[in-house]
């Protein structure tokens, strides 16, 4: 006689050996399962490009993909949430879990939206394994690890050197150890500054912080809600914007001698399709070996060290 634990619950067929009780693909083995795929269907999880994110109006956020972080720099747990929301500091963003929009959160949700902080909805699991699996009470804070600057305080600098402006730009960099590379080059060759985008892209971080060797602590680093409206911005101020990318003018018969900021694009999409347009010049690092690119903070070492080159001792 065929045991009951043998057969689908729903149907009364015979059960998939090895398979979920509903008929569905089996479980990956403990420590198989990618936070990419889905754990009955195996199939991809959506992107984030795909996802909806909280924008001004309100909308949803769903959970964005980033690079795993440190548990450091995290704010665990409404009322200590709603008293760094209080204090001023820096916040790269909000974590809330999905589904748990009411009671006090909602509150915290608006005055965090408010001051422009990006909020995204995720799952329970995550929030867990980030704060070590003590009670969150569904939200946490991810607190920047310096204070952000404002452009205008890069082109103060600038202007109190008595130099022309070098700034950089990161263009939806993801990769901590990427950006915090690309913020030792930029204070390691002078430059005034960084802008980095409020979304879409990793902040000031505990892991960044480390990839910088220090130079965080002495780089202004401004952050920004769009990248674009800044380009056009230091334009009008008289900033030539130079994109790097394939296909531009080679870096060394560019001209980088007046006032300049350089955009990096992201690892995966490059400087995206609206700021390499709006800029003024495309500038590229020819390539004559196998490999066919830079990583990004390679680029910007290559780049950045060129510009600071003209800026000292002009063009040659």
């Amino acid at each position: 006689m065929e045991q009951k634990f043998n057969r689908n619950k729903k149907n009364n067929a015979p059960r998939k050996q090895g398979g979920h009780p509903d008929g569905r693909a089996p479980y990956r083995a403990k420590g198989e399962q990618g936070r990419g795929y889905d754990k009955y269907s195996h199939a991809p999880r959506k992107l984030p490009e795909q996802e909806a994110m909280w924008t001004e109006e309100g909308t949803v956020a769903a959970d964005a993909a980033q690079p795993e972080e440190e548990n450091t720099g995290l704010v665990i747990g409404r009322n200590a949430v709603r008293e760094l929301l209080r204090s001023g500091r820096a916040i790269d963003k909000l974590l809330v879990r999905r589904g748990e929009l009411e009671g006090s959160i909602v509150a915290l949700v608006a005055e965090a939206r408010a001051a422009g902080i990006p909020i995204v909805e995720t799952d329970k699991s995550k929030l867990d394994a980030m704060a070590g699996f003590a009670p969150h009470q569904g939200i946490i804070a991810m607190a920047a690890e310096k204070e952000y600057c404002t452009v205008e305080d890069i082109l103060a600098l600038a202007e109190e050197r008595g130099e022309p402006p070098l700034i950089a730009i990161a263009d939806g960099i993801t990769d901590p150890y990427n950006l915090g590379a690309l913020i030792r080059c930029a204070e390691g060759v002078g430059a005034h500054g960084l802008i980095i985008p409020k979304r879409r892209a990793v902040g000031l971080t505990p892991l960044v912080s480390k990839a910088s060797a220090g130079a965080i602590e002495h780089l202004p680093i401004a952050k920004v809600a769009n990248i674009a409206s800044t380009v056009t911005m230091l334009q009008k101020k008289g900033v030539w914007v130079y994109a790097a990318e394939a296909g531009g003018t080679p870096y060394y018969d560019v001209d980088f001698t007046g006032p300049a900021a350089i955009i990096f694009g992201s690892e995966g999409n490059g400087v995206s399709a609206l700021n390499k347009q709006n800029s003024d010049v495309i500038v590229s690092i020819p390539m004559y070996g196998k490999v066919n690119s830079f990583n990004v903070s390679t680029a910007a070492a290559v780049l950045l060290a060129e510009a600071s080159k003209q800026h000292r001792v002009g063009k040659k």
